[in-house]
């Protein structure tokens, strides 16, 4: 009903309205509920477990029923409003997928929009009172902010009954209990009840209670323990019983899903010729500390890895890739659930899974989804033995790829480092607890050779998530009491867990530089970038070019060359280029922007552009046991968004020319829909690549080419690295590198078998011969058959399968 004009009022109806005081625009009783300004009639409840008071599944009560809410198209601006309506100040996050456990009754809403302004959820848009299309396995719950809102009255929030719930669950060492190496595997069942911790009785305990156990604390799998010793052990010591008659069947990701007993308070005898449940857990091969743990996991057969997870801030999460016919893709995020997602955690080395992730909340993937509608029972070893649809490109999007937040062990570690001095927690000098058997100490690390790899490791260690900048002054902050320097020569991978597990000086510290001013600092962030080349555009668009030298001074000027041209006889003579597109995805969840700010740029009066970034891209051709015959390397001439896609990395055909313009052309990638473009480097504009974009540097300019003039003819690697010196931060470094074979007899070439390679500080110190790249998940070859006079040039028509088609250009 909408509100009455005051001019249609009489004055006698006016002052009544006023008397009585039912205002302008109130509603009328026969209001449709969902259009109610107020929440008169509606009563709301947190429920389900395990949760917290302040989280749960959301239930309304509507005409004296009680429903819940579909988690289709719900978003943190629905929670924000629900929070709210149940006495919080605002919400910190959303469930799906029935977190909480499925509701019953009646689903009361579906396709909840909010913009998070309303003041009752009867504002918000949705499909309508009951109608919904839902089942309780999608039902939506909220993570509110621990903070009731001031004055609020509770008479229309009502408390689902306060059951007895299992919060959260260890495992006690029963013997040892000193500096013992973290984390835990074996020890004592104890679960944490509202009046503390309590032991579990061992009356009907199973190998399925075990495998739940250790799922939540992080662990793969279980082992048997040695009873008999535990048992004697317990007659010796007093034990508090809280929890018996626990029955798992071992797909549950939390043990409160169990079947299981709580001893009343009122009850004298608890576990009578019983003991207190033990546990031994098998850690995941990131986890294994002692040398047995070790050696089990290496004794482990080591088959191709399958799964994977890409684009985690943190260990354990990220988005689920699966590898088929050599090719890595994505899982479509339909029918996704705990059970499937704590199959992907288990393969992968951690616990059962913590929360199934959908709508790509990991980013989104790039190429093909491999699966979708995956229904596990939770028993299976890998994803790919869970019953499951192969779909079409038609039948899911990017916007849907399903990911995956895994239980982790507690290993302390973020407690042996600590930042200082910063504006936030995100950042500061980092400094090391050391110490050993001693007394533990606090020190600073030398800043020499401190780089971005180093600093990864610092923000995950921490919790931090990526590292945005690694500082070798951190003079502008403030060290405080802590002065001495007790590491040097850190020098890290970057997938580290620790900088314990980094190379580093051991207890000579060897400083160049001495001083607090010249320590290590970091600044973190939860997001970050990630480029990935295309390396189907490198492939099809790769071409042989004899360049005349006196169009090569601006390229020689940028040392674009080999260094035989400079004792070339100039401006006499060519060059052969191995020419080719880079295509440049940003697949992150931040933009990737240049180390330096614009008022650094170098301008290159030659070519008449800026650059942002004295290395972008390394060219190398290498032979097949990786020593270097050729190089290139590729300054940042304009960073900028050339395409950007919205929604899922889908292309449409677009006639580019990968050639000079007078020969014919062939496709190359663009967006199906277009999105506004943030960097342009026009008139000195920003740059950089937005998530989603690209970037395309084409064949035909400066640079954008190897110089082979002096490769002898033979069997080559062609490898191509993007932002190779660690420079800006990424989410993964290890999909930096393109690899493809390569093979040249003097006047043709054939370049195939592209694919991304592995890439890291690790991979740089295997090219000095000590390691053969591999080859795995390729494309198809590409052949070129041109007579010795002609250029040759390949012009593949389709992208997949590549169909090559050869044309020639004269010399």
């Amino acid at each position: 009903m909408r509100p009455v004009s005051i001019g249609q009022w009489s004055p006698w109806g006016l002052l009544l309205c006023l008397l009585c005081s039912s205002c302008l625009g109130s509603p009328s009783p026969t209001t449709a509920p969902e259009k109610r300004a107020g929440s008169q009639g509606l009563r709301f409840r947190l429920a389900g477990f395990p949760r917290k008071p302040f989280e749960g599944r959301v239930e309304i009560q509507r005409a004296g029923e009680w429903g819940t809410i579909c988690d289709d198209d719900f978003t943190l601006q629905a929670a924000h409003v629900l929070c709210r309506e149940l006495g919080f100040t605002e919400a910190t996050g959303w469930t799906h997928s029935a977190k909480y456990g499925p509701g019953t009754g009646r689903i009361w809403l579906d396709n909840l929009s909010c913009s998070g302004t309303e003041q009752s959820v009867s504002e918000c848009a949705s499909r309508g009172w009951g109608n919904s299309d839902c089942t309780h396995d999608e039902d939506a719950g909220v993570i509110c902010k621990d903070q009731r809102l001031p004055g609020f009255s509770d008479s229309n929030v009502i408390e689902v009954e306060q059951h007895l719930q299992v919060e959260e669950v260890r495992l006690r060492p029963a013997v040892g209990r000193g500096r013992r190496p973290l984390p835990v595997t074996e020890g004592l069942v104890e679960v944490r009840l509202p009046d503390g911790w309590s032991q579990v009785c061992d009356h009907g305990w199973s190998a399925q209670n075990s495998h739940v156990v250790c799922g939540m604390l992080g662990f793969p799998g279980e082992k048997r323990v040695n009873t008999a010793f535990y048992r004697l052990l317990a007659q010796r010591q007093q034990h508090s019983f809280g929890l018996h008659g626990v029955a798992c069947v071992g797909t549950e990701a939390h043990l409160s899903l169990c079947s299981l007993e709580f001893y009343r308070a009122n009850d004298t005898t608890r576990c009578p010729g019983g003991a207190p449940a033990v546990v031994s857990c098998v850690p995941g091969p990131l986890y294994a500390v002692s040398s047995d743990q070790k050696k089990q996991q290496q004794s482990k057969p080591q088959g191709e890895t399958r799964v994977r997870l890409k684009g985690g801030a943190h260990p354990g999460e990220g988005r689920v890739e699966v590898l088929k016919a050599s090719t890595w893709g994505t899982v479509c995020d339909r029918k996704w659930d705990l059970q499937a997602a704590s199959v992907v955690c288990r393969e992968l080395g951690f616990g059962s899974a913590r929360e199934a992730l959908s709508g790509a909340r990991m980013g989104q993937g790039m190429g093909a989804i491999h699966l979708s509608e995956v229904q596990c029972s939770g028993q299976e070893p890998s994803l790919w033995k869970c019953p499951h649809k192969n779909i079409t490109a038609e039948d899911c999007s990017h916007s849907q790829d399903a990911g995956v937040r895994c239980n982790l062990p507690y290993t302390g570690v973020e407690t042996k480092i600590r930042l200082s001095g910063g504006r936030s927690p995100h950042e500061g000098r980092v400094e090391v607890q050391i110490g050993g058997l001693g007394p533990l100490r606090w020190g600073l690390i030398c800043g020499d050779d401190w780089g971005t790899l180093e600093a990864m490791v610092v923000c995950r260690q921490l919790g931090l998530g990526y590292a945005n900048h690694g500082l070798q002054e951190t003079w502008y902050w403030d060290s405080g009491n802590t002065t001495e320097v007790v590491m040097s020569g850190v020098r890290c991978t970057g997938s580290e867990l620790s900088l314990d597990q980094c190379a580093h000086h051991g207890t000579h510290v060897a400083c160049k530089r001495t001083g607090t001013r010249f320590t290590a600092g970091v600044i973190c962030s939860e997001t970050a970038s990630d480029l990935l080349l295309h390396s189907a555009l490198v492939q099809e668009t790769a071409y042989i070019e004899d360049r005349p030298l006196h169009m090569l001074y601006c390229a020689a000027e940028e040392n674009c060359l080999a260094r035989s041209a400079r004792s070339a006889n100039w401006p006499y003579g060519h060059r052969r280029l191995l020419r080719f597109s880079s295509q440049i995805h940003n697949l992150g969840r931040a933009d990737f922007r240049p180390k330096a700010g614009r008022h650094s740029w170098v301008w290159h009066e030659c070519h008449g552009h800026y650059h942002s970034m004295d290395i972008f891209t390394h060219y190398d051709i290498l032979t097949p046991n990786g020593t270097k015959v050729a190089e290139g390397h590729k300054a940042s001439f304009c960073l900028e968004d050339t395409e950007c896609q919205e929604g899922e990395l889908g292309f449409k055909r677009t006639p580019v020319s990968p050639v000079p313009p007078a020969l014919p052309h062939t496709d190359m990638c663009q967006s199906l829909s277009d999105v506004s473009k943030r960097y342009e480097c026009a008139n000195f504009g920003e740059q950089g690549i937005t998530v989603g974009c690209w970037d395309l540097y084409r064949h035909d300019i400066d640079c954008q080419w190897i110089d082979i003039t002096d490769v002898k003819p033979g069997n080559y690697i062609l490898q191509v690295v993007i932002n190779p010196n660690f420079e800006v931060a990424e989410s993964d470094f290890t999909n930096n590198a393109m690899k493809c074979n390569c093979k040249y007899d003097g006047h043709r070439i054939w370049v195939h078998n592209c694919h991304i390679g592995v890439w890291g500080r690790a991979a740089q110190r295997d090219q000095g011969g000590r390691k053969r790249p591999s080859f795995a998940h390729s494309l198809p070859p590409t052949l070129v058959l041109c007579p010795p006079t002609c250029l040759c040039i390949s012009q593949p028509l389709n992208f997949s399968p590549p169909s090559p088609q050869w044309v020639c250009s004269p010399t």
